[in-house]
């Protein structure tokens, strides 16, 4: 008789116990007992699923790297684990609705964490690569959380393979100041390995990562080039200039055109110089003339000659001129003035220009970081946005404050809550330095006090709400506490504004309180 057939008979005798009653038929154990039934079917079911008999045991793997780093305290690793599980800790009154998001006070804690120089605890690292998996907002911080022992995981489990394409494929980088090691794995190591090797060469000497890069260049696929010259966006400086200036003649149209944005970030590089040479003959005291034609050396230095539909061919090549070449070519080509003159002339308004210079100069400054030109373009805060002397655009005035010092930008957007209130104000906050104290703080708790009086439905602001969940600074919980009644509603308000907005913040009150906590927490003893 075959195996097989020994195991269906075997089954059979198992499943007419089961119908009879192990005290009229046994089935293996003393007495034919329950137990002893139950755990012979459990046997024979696996055996049946497998269709194998059971493998030998494999040799264990070699233990996990040792982590110097310490685990956060122990209050800290109970908040990390309900933070992962999504568990809310009891919240003093307040009723549905009013617990705290724990999903986005979870890259809060990571963060902290990072910041202290902790590992995670080794039972969460499973828990950690999850939450990792799911959102990858929190992929740099978990993995850096997670360290070598999340590593040595991710080499067990298909699901986590994610960590091993963050860094040099889950395996160690060679020493960089090995130049025999660093070529063998440049030349036969994967592409996550090569991201990350020419990272560390770019760290460790930043000239030395265009050198590493001419090596193979030729051989390279277009889109891997253009990933690879991305990366020299960290520690750009003249010394990139040379390999960037050949990249301008690569076949790939978006190389060409990253090259040329990176030259263009250098003011001092030739190409920079040739683009204030083409801007300046377009653009003076005396008006704005567009160029009439895109030539092959503006197609090489990187402008697009093809405009977006609904824009005209020379607004489209007069924008990428003056955004590529640089802020202080101005200063002589208009007598002497300075930006904020400069963006206060008319600059042949009747054709329409202005719109179309002050957009580039607001790109310009953006890519050169240039905080005086910056100011210039945003104006007072108090002014009206469609007054703005540069931009009345909030995605472009945002880009212009991260140019900003962070105490200088916080202050900008402070006065224009005052000013406008915070319903065109949640792209400012979003680039203004966590958390938000001070002046900044103070603004946004009054607007929102402001907008609970007028009786309008809180979800109106339920993204700037979120945010001061996020960013606003702990200690404004207790301004925030008398708000959390809920008032007495005007005449004129939607019906149960009141209760709503006593709600929101007590969601508010408890969010920043367990953040404050949070942070105590993970301070060392």
């Amino acid at each position: 008789m075959g195996e097989g057939d020994e195991g269906y008979g075997e089954w059979q005798e198992l499943v007419g116990a089961a119908l009879l009653g192990t005290d009229r038929r046994r089935a293996g154990g003393p007495a034919g007992s329950p137990e002893a039934l139950l755990d012979a079917a459990a046997v024979h079911a696996v055996r049946r699923r497998a269709g194998l008999r059971p493998a030998g045991a494999r040799p264990r793997p070699e233990p996990a790297p040792r982590d110097p780093r310490p685990v956060p305290p122990e209050a800290a690793g109970h908040r990390l684990a309900q933070l992962l599980a999504g568990r809310a800790g009891p919240v003093n009154g307040g009723g549905r609705g009013s617990a705290p998001d724990l999903t986005e006070l979870l890259p809060q804690w990571l963060a902290a964490a990072g910041r202290h120089g902790y590992r995670a605890p080794d039972a969460l690292v499973p828990a950690l690569l999850d939450a990792a998996r799911a959102r990858s907002d929190l992929r740099p911080h978990a993995l850096a959380l997670a360290g070598t022992r999340g590593l040595w995981l991710a080499r067990m489990n298909p699901d986590w393979r994610f960590a091993l394409r963050g860094g040099a494929g889950g395996g160690e980088l060679p020493d960089v100041t090995d130049p025999s090691a660093v070529e063998r794995l440049w030349e036969e190591g994967l592409f996550a390995e090569r991201v990350a090797l020419l990272g560390a060469v770019r760290a460790h000497e930043p000239a030395a990562a265009p050198r590493l890069l001419a090596t193979t260049w030729a051989t390279e696929r277009a889109e891997d080039r253009l990933m690879f010259l991305d990366s020299l966006r960290s520690g750009l400086s003249l010394e990139d200039e040379s390999f960037l200036e050949a990249a301008l003649g690569d076949r790939s149209r978006n190389v060409r055109a990253t090259a040329a944005e990176l030259l263009s970030a250098l003011p001092q590089s030739a190409l920079a110089g040739r683009m204030a040479e083409r801007a300046l003959a377009c653009v003076g005291p005396e008006g704005v003339t567009p160029p009439a034609e895109c030539d092959a050396g503006m197609l090489r230095d990187g402008v697009v000659k093809r405009p977006p539909a609904g824009r005209g061919e020379r607004a489209w090549w007069l924008g990428q001129l003056v955004e590529a070449a640089p802020l202080s070519c101005w200063r002589e080509r208009f007598g002497g003035l300075g930006p904020a003159e400069m963006v206060a002339l008319p600059m042949a308004a009747a054709e329409g220009w202005t719109e179309e210079l002050h957009a580039a100069w607001c790109r310009a400054a953006v890519r050169q970081r240039d905080p005086e030109w910056s100011r210039a373009l945003l104006g007072p805060a108090s002014a009206p946005p469609a007054a703005g002397p540069g931009t009345a655009s909030l995605a472009e005035r945002a880009k212009l404050l991260e140019t900003l010092p962070d105490a200088e930008r916080a202050a900008w957007v402070a006065e224009f809550i005052r000013a406008h209130g915070l319903s065109e104000a949640f792209q400012l906050l979003g680039v203004c330095v966590v958390p938000w104290a001070g002046a900044l703080g103070r603004a946004v708790v009054d607007a929102l006090d402001i907008a609970r009086e007028a009786g309008s439905y809180p979800w109106s602001f339920s993204g700037v709400m979120g945010l001061a969940e996020r960013c606003l600074d702990p200690v404004e919980a207790g301004r925030l506490e008398a708000l959390t009644a809920a008032a007495e509603e005007p005449p004129d308000a939607s019906p149960g504004a009141a209760a709503y907005w006593a709600e929101a913040f007590q969601r508010l009150v408890a969010t920043l309180r367990l953040r404050a906590a949070m942070l105590s927490e993970l301070a060392p003893a």
